[in-house]
């Protein structure tokens, strides 16, 4: 008799329940969120055990690698496709959503989740904290912006560099106001100096990767689409095909079927990624906006947004873009935008680019 385990992690517990090949309970219980409390709890059935699943979520990067060191078959499944599963059950509880799982990992109903590579999360984490450093700083100024309304003070063509000087020179006769003002604008200083700080950290990593360098040839991808790519994908094998990654992103479009009569194809699905998704609609609009010179891409995209809109447009290129990323890749190949262009003018241009990625950031 083979067996089939769900695992509903938590913090503090994780629920268990394990199930025989016909869908009959033989253990619900409990243990510490610890890979060796887990092995105990399921001893008498690891000899059996062909499965055991646990939805992806922050614990997982932990704790899949550390089961899988103990010999047990852990499986990461998706969230979405869990949860959507979960939802004909009547009551959510702990207990309830480990024998939900538990009957997934029996009938082969689950997607599994990638787990990536530990050097692949440090680097997604570089790039989360220069994210919410940069957010933050966003609200601090903006926040000085709306508060100093009340007075009557608009600034509204206001460099960053000179920001805090005009500030500062528009209440100094109100002493209560300049002094609250002035904290703000200390927190602000400090958080780009910090800002600056981690960007130049991912400018410095992505100057060192050679696969970096060479997705950044592409105009419009910078060193943060590149990084977020590359560790977004972590490993490209795992993709049968380029134009999946479109899809991994959510940059395809959501459809709705039923029958012979009804075939409605909706906005794209947002699903996966979302900074990565931002990043490559980022540079897809600087392709299509700012680069001046020749480019396939870029001349397919044009025509688009002429018959369609420009939004739709970009959101083409961006799916364009994660397709021929993944694509290089793959191959190992370079990108080439005007194949009439001199090899002289594409190394040029290739050398402008790196000297200006290793431009000190002001």
């Amino acid at each position: 008799m083979d067996y089939f385990c769900g695992l509903d992690v938590g913090m503090d517990e994780s629920a268990i329940c394990v199930v025989d090949d016909k869908g009959c309970v033989v253990l619900q219980t409990t243990a510490v969120t610890d890979p060796e409390a887990i092995k105990a709890a399921l001893k008498p059935y690891l000899g059996r055990l062909r499965r055991l699943g646990h939805e992806a979520g922050s614990l997982s990067p932990w704790l899949h690698p550390e089961l899988i060191k103990r010999g047990l078959p852990a499986v990461c499944l998706e969230t979405l496709h869990v949860r959507a599963a979960l939802k004909a059950q009547r009551n959510k509880t702990d207990k309830t959503d480990a024998l939900g799982i538990a009957h997934l990992m029996r009938t082969g109903w689950f997607r599994k989740a990638h787990i990536k590579s530990e050097p692949c999360y440090r680097l997604r984490l570089l790039l989360t904290h220069r994210r919410n450093l940069k957010r933050k700083f966003l609200d601090l100024e903006n926040a000085i912006r709306h508060s100093l309304k009340a007075f009557g003070i608009r600034l509204n063509r206001v460099g960053r560099g000179g920001f805090a000087q005009i500030v500062r020179a528009a209440v100094a006769d109100d002493g209560l106001v300049s002094e609250l003002i002035d904290a703000m604008l200390n927190a602000r200083a400090a958080l780009w100096k910090e800002y600056c700080r981690l960007h130049d950290l991912v400018v410095k990593l992505v100057a060192g990767h050679e696969l970096c360098r060479r997705f950044m040839q592409i105009p419009g991808v910078g060193p943060i689409a590149a990084l977020s790519f590359m560790t977004a994908i972590d490993d490209p094998s795992r993709f049968r095909r380029s134009r999946d990654v479109a899809a991994y992103f959510g940059l395809t479009s959501r459809r709705w079927q039923s029958g012979s009569s009804i075939d409605v194809q909706g906005r794209i699905s947002k699903a996966g990624d979302a900074d990565v998704r931002r990043a490559l609609y980022e540079a897809a609009s600087a392709l299509l906006t700012r680069y001046k010179k020749k480019d396939k891409v870029k001349s397919w995209g044009l025509a688009l947004a002429k018959r369609a809109s420009h939004r739709k447009a970009t959101v083409a290129v961006a799916r364009k873009l994660a397709v021929i990323m993944h694509a290089m890749w793959v191959d190992g190949t370079f990108y080439c935008g005007n194949p009439d262009a001199p090899q002289a003018d594409v190394n040029a241009r290739s050398a402008a680019k790196e000297r200006k990625l290793l431009r000190p950031h002001a």
